[in-house]
């Protein structure tokens, strides 16, 4: 965006944010498990829902481009960096009420959308309450898990969704049920006509269990991830979707491409579904990876292989503040 309009944008943003949650031109390999990307031109990180219609607000008056960031671990951001206004969903939006009793034996528990998915299986687990195990490890925040409906180990974050909130791009709050949010294999509401719209909580129903049961199980999955995924170098999960009836790191690994690079991205050797930027890779490594297994796996099985990654971003350098 044209300088003017940042630096306009920025005084708005200052009428309602601390300097601590305001930063100009920083570097997105900061906030992405992947540890690349270019620059984003501006980012605020709201602690309150007025914060959040603030920012939108100011970014629609002047007609800046928003993009929504959780933990960032399911994000590819383009060497040349973010346009607009970046928000940070992440520790300062992240509370998690006490639980509810509900009177069919379950117990409701409400998490912001900045939250982690760890910080949330381990306050079930404290107050001994069942049904996020599977979802233990899974390194996104809450928002970012619903929003993909993510899952793992036979679970999914639609399992266990009672209510989501959301605001409109005009700032409208919004609450959905469960059978609104059209939760399908890493698709929801908010992928698709809901785009816009940005999830500030979520609600999970839970059933009460022994606390070191759920630990045992919860331990049990860490442990089946250490084992079998690239968790100590640079990623971003599973890069791809899992093809119907078949799954990416099984093709991937029977191409022959366990360890194929592209500079500093390659196919990690121990989990052929991980692209992993293990020697200070671009983005454009990263997307090279990307295309050459696509076209790999499509030429050998005829399979063509959809991105899990959501990727953002300009090619070329956007203009700093």
């Amino acid at each position: 965006m044209e300088q003017e309009v940042m630096t306009h944008l920025l005084e708005k943003l200052q009428e309602r944010f601390t300097k601590k949650q305001l930063f100009e031109n920083v570097p997105m390999s900061r906030y992405t498990t992947l540890h690349l990307g270019g620059p984003a031109q501006m980012l605020c990180e709201p602690a309150t829902v007025e914060q959040l219609s603030h920012a939108l607000a100011s970014a629609s008056e002047l007609s800046v481009p928003v993009t929504i960031l959780g933990n960032g671990s399911n994000m590819l951001v383009r060497d040349g960096g973010i346009r607009g206004l970046i928000i940070h969903l992440g520790d300062q939006f992240s509370e998690i009420s006490d639980p509810v009793p509900l009177p069919d034996g379950r117990f409701a528990l409400t998490a912001q959308s900045g939250a982690t998915v760890q910080k949330l299986c381990n306050v079930a687990a404290d107050n001994g309450l069942s049904g996020l195990e599977f979802a233990y490890g899974i390194p996104g925040t809450v928002g970012g898990a619903v929003c993909m409906n993510a899952g793992a180990y036979g679970g999914e974050m639609k399992d266990v969704v009672s209510v989501v909130t959301a605001m409109k791009p005009d700032g409208a709050t919004v609450a959905y049920s469960n059978d609104e949010l059209s939760m399908g294999y890493r698709q929801t509401y908010f992928t698709n006509e809901g785009a816009g719209e940005i999830i500030t909580s979520v609600t999970v129903l839970l059933t009460p269990n022994d606390e070191e049961t759920i630990r045992a199980t919860m331990r049990e999955f860490s442990a089946r991830r250490r084992e079998k995924q690239p968790l100590t170098v640079p990623s971003c999960g599973s890069t791809f979707k899992r093809p119907v009836g078949q799954f990416a790191g099984t093709l991937i690994d029977q191409c022959g491409l366990k360890g194929f690079r592209v500079g500093g991205a390659s196919v990690s050797t121990m989990h052929a579904g991980f692209l992993v930027n293990d020697e200070n890779g671009t983005a454009a490594d990263y997307l090279a990876l990307i295309g050459a297994v696509q076209g790999r796996v499509h030429e050998l099985t005829g399979v063509m292989l959809e991105p899990e990654v959501r990727i953002v971003g300009e090619e070329a350098a956007v203009e700093q503040v």
